[in-house]
């Protein structure tokens, strides 16, 4: 019988703290100096914190244009508002599938005072075919994302792909995109069968794992670039793991950009800052 090869880490990101929108205070996985390797994805950040200082700013509005953003909430909650009439209430396990496209502006305020904020936000490229056509905006209770048990204790939340079987409720999307949010007892493995060429992320959330014939973990607040081919295969430690997997077709595609803008050429990325001063997003 053949075996497929593993897929082993390429780069492991460790998070670096910045702070984006009214200060709120983040941890920045990915950026864009990487969207060549990353390619379809341009940015990965996590916020995390129970002071209220970190985060009680929010992300006052501001445009996109060329890409999508994803937002995925552990704990607490954000509300989401934006220029095309689109609200939502941001809770725990909840999922936000925004296709900035040609043009939105939004803001994501916190709706709470006190307690732990705590998510992710990804940011996907759009093809040059796509990236000029209309905002959707996709908001996804806790409640419709589908949760696979295995055998052997591990549990999948299926954002989008599939696993099992089992699809994510978002709509297809040109990039073919994954993403899992997998937890694993301890001392378990974890096999998925990634499509071949695709671009893949193991995010450490808790617990320590080992990906592949890697020898070093991949650790809370770290994010694992994994080799171009093969499955993947997760192994925990003495204690529980959580993880996310994340992965994407490459678009292959010039990458223009500057700010919230996310284009093919500097050109593009001109008009984009014009058309929003002038009020066309």
């Amino acid at each position: 019988m053949s075996h497929t090869p593993h897929r082993n880490i390429a780069l492991l990101l460790r998070g670096q703290a910045t702070s984006d929108g009214a200060g709120v205070r983040l941890t920045r996985m990915l950026d864009t100096r990487l969207a060549a390797q990353a390619d379809p994805f341009l940015l990965f950040d996590e916020f995390r914190s129970d002071k209220a200082d970190d985060y009680i700013g929010g992300f006052p509005p501001h445009p996109h244009r060329g890409f999508e953003t994803v937002t995925y909430m552990m704990a607490g909650h954000m509300r989401h508002g934006d220029n095309k009439g689109n609200t939502g209430d941001l809770g725990p396990g909840s999922a936000q599938w925004m296709t900035a496209a040609r043009g939105i502006v939004h803001e994501e305020r916190p709706s709470q005072e006190n307690g732990l904020m705590w998510g992710y936000q990804l940011w996907v490229n759009l093809p040059s075919t796509e990236k000029m056509s209309d905002p959707v905006y996709q908001d996804i209770a806790p409640q419709n994302i589908p949760e696979v048990a295995l055998p052997n204790g591990t549990r999948v939340r299926v954002i989008t792909g599939e696993f099992n079987g089992t699809r994510g409720p978002v709509r297809p999307r040109p990039t073919e995109p994954i993403y899992l949010d997998v937890s694993l007892p301890a001392n378990s493995e974890f096999d998925y069968a990634l499509p071949p060429g695709h671009t893949a992320f193991v995010h450490g959330v808790s617990g320590e794992l080992k990906v592949g014939d890697s020898p070093q973990a991949v650790r809370e607040k770290e994010m694992a670039l994994l080799s171009a081919q093969g499955d993947l295969h997760v192994q925990s430690g003495d204690a529980p793991a959580r993880f996310l997997v994340i992965a994407g077709k490459p678009l292959r595609e010039q990458i223009a950009h500057y700010g919230p803008f996310v284009m093919n050429t500097r050109e593009e990325i001109m008009q984009a800052a014009r058309d929003f001063e002038a009020g066309r997003f």
